[in-house]
């Protein structure tokens, strides 16, 4: 049996659109591929992901300009979502065992005036700025000077199922912020809104300092609607720890331990700390750069160095680990920086996995969900199985 599995999200990472990519509007959408290939010719040098193309990465989707190494070992493959979103939310849920069928509604109009000054009323502000879907970077920009003088929050959307809230941490306050995204939470519940998220920013452009967000943003999601993997092995004694945004995404549920981090440097670091902290257990990590930093923002070589200082990362990881060890490694949804707007795209996500005893590559073909990891990382960690999903854990060894 493994004693111990590391499940690392790339959020973002996707492998190549989904069968039903059309629907979203995400056709030709291939976040690895097409990151690759813009990054080879911005610098001339292909991707230096050794590891990653070790595990089989490259048999997946392709690398531009990468040669795979000699030996590969380990499982790859790709996973389709069933879920109807493409989304932080759904996508997390999914692995963990939870398919949402009904897809989380979307306000790219604007919420609705009497639901925005409910809020308003119920937290003394004076107002609210925007109140329409909008780039986050951009929306500070434009609207912070008048957020900073006026008090009132920047309340913004996207084609995802979430109220987010930008503020300044020194003028608006870090605490007042969260406070007022925790009242947002139990409005949000009722129109079966995905996330609240608290978007703090720093920064006086009139002093010469332009506006930063910062890590110290936090989301508040939904309760799950059902028990997860990480409830029943909790409920069986195994150890879970989340590592990033992963309590906040299931609102704590399950995940009795958390570490927060200031995105994918610091997250590196805790991971590479838990290989001697940690010596039982699922660890559960989202490196969120990838996406917030990159994807969004539409930054492919920004993407290709973040993914290059993982993988290096990844290489100390494998030299510490044990064969009772199991890494699985993937993403949540796409975010193909060379794609118009500025959304997550709906492609497959990788599934790479590799553990000290494995001797050759295993091709896992394409699973059908993205819960057929939960259902491996369940079956490792206690010898059995709750998912109906298949596990590939025996493909594997």
């Amino acid at each position: 049996m493994i004693k111990r599995v590391f499940w690392i999200v790339m959020d973002g990472l996707g492998v190549g659109e989904a069968p039903d990519a059309p629907a979203f509007g995400d056709t030709g959408s291939n976040t690895l591929s097409n990151l690759a290939e813009s990054v080879l010719k911005k610098r001339g040098t292909p991707l230096h992901i050794p590891h990653l193309l070790g595990m089989g990465l490259g048999r997946i989707s392709p690398v531009s300009g990468t040669v795979e190494p000699g030996r590969v070992r380990g499982g790859y493959g790709k996973a389709r979502e069933q879920s109807a979103g493409k989304d932080t939310t759904s996508g997390h849920w999914e692995m963990a065992g939870l398919v949402v069928s009904e897809a989380f509604p979307v306000y790219e109009q604007g919420f609705p005036d009497a639901v925005v000054e409910r809020w308003v009323r119920e937290n003394g502000l004076p107002g609210v700025l925007c109140n329409s879907a909008a780039s986050g970077t951009e929306i500070i920009e434009k609207l912070g000077p008048e957020h900073m003088r006026t008090g009132k929050p920047i309340l913004y959307t996207s084609a995802d199922s979430v109220w987010q809230v930008a503020a300044h941490e020194e003028t608006f306050g870090l605490d007042r912020l969260y406070e007022v995204c925790k009242s947002a939470r139990s409005i949000c519940d009722e129109l079966n809104l995905g996330r609240v998220i608290a978007r703090p920013f720093i920064g006086d452009p009139s002093k010469g300092t332009p506006f930063k967000r910062t890590y110290n943003r936090k989301d508040y999601a939904q309760l799950p609607f059902g028990p997860t993997v990480l409830d029943r092995l909790t409920k069986e004694g195994i150890p879970v720890l989340g590592v990033g945004k992963i309590s906040n995404i299931f609102a704590g549920v399950g995940v009795p331990r958390n570490i927060d981090t200031k995105g994918n440097t610091d997250g590196l670091r805790v991971m590479l700390e838990c290989m001697d902290r940690e010596p039982t257990g699922l660890v559960y990590v989202n490196l969120i750069d990838f996406d917030m930093l990159y994807g969004h923002r539409r930054d492919a070589h920004g993407f290709g160095v973040a993914l290059e200082e993982f993988d290096l990362a990844l290489g100390a990881m494998m030299a510490q680990a044990t064969p009772d060890d199991l890494f699985i490694l993937t993403a949540d949804h796409g975010n193909d920086p060379t794609y118009r707007g500025t959304d997550h795209t709906r492609e497959y996500v990788p599934v790479l996995a590799w553990s000290p005893r494995m001797e050759r590559a295993v091709d896992l073909g394409i699973r059908n969900s993205f819960a057929d990891m939960g259902a491996t990382i369940e079956e490792a960690l206690t010898g059995k199985r709750t998912l109906p999903n298949p596990s590939f854990l025996n493909t594997l060894f």
